[in-house]
């Protein structure tokens, strides 16, 4: 986070709808991708809080279709909720802060793309899962999040990335990556590459049953990492989800996979001490009962025999991706120490190979519920 940039944030701030003086706005840490931050306003005597957020438009090439798509999703999961009245709308769902001139979001004169969002109050974000509730209250949230989009009207959404979870072409770019190793880091990784070598006949398979029809496209989220969703600070329920720019079509398995991915186990995403690196049978147990308990009300039984196999895939998709940034230069993923992307790749292939020894014992479990 470029701090250089808060000066900014009140003339930001003064393009949208909201009353009040800006007391302080700080940076909010959570995220790779975007910049933002959190905005405090005084008025009347009261202070209310928002989220100022520059859209990284290097990652996503098309900002004004990103927030078409969060404009839909949110707007319809959003009039669901009133027609049932659902009990505090306003912190279940995200809430745009439109300009002056109602627009969704603003375009600076050098060309920055910024959206102001209403912050949620009294519940927060976890980036390490911390007991098997937690896990359980995250997956329900994400497969009712994935539930209310089924009868999303409109037609597609669009591809904010394209391919953004298409394995065999992540792994086509690591190889590309590989032969040019423009800076000269392929040395300093050969046991990774050696893993992902190996492990390339895995990265087909679920496009595959797609491309048979054994498994649909369904509007997903893409990106289910375990701090995406907010927990209520008061019951530990999940409340809302967080992160929607990669909202578009997919599989439903990659939102499972990568629920797994960030929740089993007790280590960071970036942990360097790799004997802590783990997959918790008990939390893969929570996040299949959590995300059976809302979707599996329109999951077919060929994603459900999939679902241990998708942690398996998508941690594995992930760790080539941070290991293609690493042999790139650190170009996509913000890094904040020298061989960053290198430690998260390390940390996700020891995780795949942790799910590799339980696989079994996964897919008999999925298959009691």
């Amino acid at each position: 986070m470029d701090v250089k940039k808060l000066p900014d944030i009140p003339s930001i701030g003064a393009q949208f709808d909201i009353a009040g003086t800006l007391v302080k706005a700080e940076p909010f840490t959570h995220g790779h991708i975007n910049d933002t931050f959190v905005a405090t306003y005084q008025h009347n005597g009261q202070t209310c809080r928002y989220v100022h957020q520059r859209i990284n438009h290097h990652v996503f090439k098309n900002p004004a279709h990103v927030m078409e798509n969060i404009a839909r999703v949110t707007e319809h999961i959003r009039a669901k909720f009133l027609r049932d009245n659902h009990p505090d709308v306003d912190r279940r769902v995200l809430r745009f802060v439109p300009t002056h001139d109602g627009k969704t979001y603003h375009v600076t004169a050098d060309g920055n793309y910024w959206r102001t969002y209403y912050f949620i109050e009294n519940a927060r974000i976890y980036d390490v899962v911390e007991s098997p509730k937690e896990a359980y209250q995250a997956a329900k949230e994400y497969g009712y999040f994935q539930q209310l989009l089924t009868d999303l009207p409109g037609g597609r959404l669009h591809d904010t990335i394209p391919d953004f979870h298409n394995t065999p072409k992540r792994f086509a770019t690591f190889e590309r990556a590989l032969a040019a190793d423009a800076h000269n880091r392929a040395a300093s990784c050969r046991q990774e590459i050696q893993f992902a070598l190996e492990h390339k006949p895995i990265t087909a398979v679920l496009l595959d049953l797609h491309a048979k029809g054994d498994i649909p496209e369904r509007v997903t989220h893409n990106d289910t990492k375990f701090n995406n969703v907010m927990l209520d600070n008061e019951t530990g329920e999940g409340i809302c989800v967080l992160d929607l720019d990669t909202v578009m079509p997919g599989l439903a398995l990659y939102d499972f996979g990568d629920m797994v991915r960030t929740t089993t186990s007790e280590s960071a995403e970036d942990e360097r001490d790799l004997s802590k690196v783990h997959m918790e049978m008990e939390m893969f147990d929570a996040l299949a009962r959590g995300y059976l308990s809302t979707a599996g009300a329109f999951l077919n039984p060929v994603e459900k025999a999939h679902l241990a196999f998708s942690g398996k895939l998508i941690t594995f998709e992930i760790g080539i991706r941070f290991l293609t940034d690493y042999l790139e230069g650190d170009h996509y993923f913000k890094v904040h120490r020298a061989g960053h992307n290198l430690d998260r790749c390390r940390t996700q292939f020891k995780l795949v190979e942790s799910i590799e020894h339980q696989e079994a014992e996964m897919n008999a479990l999925v298959a009691r519920l």
